[in-house]
């Protein structure tokens, strides 16, 4: 679970970085590190939630 969010979160600050996405708040090519900030969060619950059960 945790490689998967983590490669598509890398895909998405890759495309970002290329061409952003156009998202509130993804508008500029240098908002990638707010897509940085969503994949650790994602992360770090992914594995709090695997930790737990």
């Amino acid at each position: 679970m945790t490689k998967a969010i983590a490669a598509l979160l890398m895909l998405a600050m890759a495309v970002q970085i290329i061409k952003p996405l156009g998202l509130p708040g993804l508008r500029r090519r240098s908002d990638f590190w707010k897509l940085a900030i969503i994949a650790f969060v994602a992360w770090t619950i992914a594995l709090v939630i695997n930790e737990t059960f």
